[in-house]
């Protein structure tokens, strides 16, 4: 199969490679990478496991080819770690245990972090609207909007009381 020269920005690091026309962006950040935090769930773009951020917006990296990744700027959780900029949403969901089994982890950190960046409201009902698309099957999502809740009060965010429907 013919391969694609593309360049782009992955977690800091300008890189280069060539990449199958048909690869998905989740199975080469994995196998040429090595990166571990986005998993390969799914594989429809549902359940969030392998959620990234490309040029600042949330993505499935299931529903992507490799080949769009030419000039773009990437990011995964290893990136985010290492920029510190989820420190304190990582350290909410270990004191919560939000994060059981780790499966979906990387996925809502990821999209936790988004909804914060994008809302200087935040409610526990706008949070579970925008991490609707990340599945968790261990910890019934109570423990994890309490986590992101506690963030967003910490980082100044006005907190909107609203009843749960």
């Amino acid at each position: 199969m013919p391969t694609i020269p593309i360049r782009f920005k992955l977690n800091g690091q300008q890189v280069e490679a060539v990449v199958e026309p048909r690869l998905h962006v989740i199975d080469f950040l994995r196998e040429e990478y090595e990166l571990s935090s986005p998993r390969v769930g799914c594989e429809h773009g549902v359940c969030g496991a392998c959620t990234i951020r490309v040029d600042g917006q949330i993505v499935r990296g299931c529903l992507m080819l490799g080949v769009q990744l030419d000039g773009a700027e990437v990011q995964t959780l290893e990136g985010l770690n290492a920029s510190s900029e989820i420190v304190d949403l990582q350290k909410a969901f270990h004191e919560r245990n939000s994060m059981q089994c780790g499966y979906c982890t990387a996925g809502m950190l990821l999209t936790s972090q988004d909804y914060l960046q994008k809302n200087e409201s935040c409610s526990r009902t706008g949070l579970r609207e925008h991490l609707s698309g990340n599945y968790c099957r261990c910890t019934g999502y109570e423990a994890i909007i309490d986590a992101v809740m506690n963030v967003a009060s910490q980082r100044g965010k006005k907190i909107i009381q609203q009843e749960e429907v």
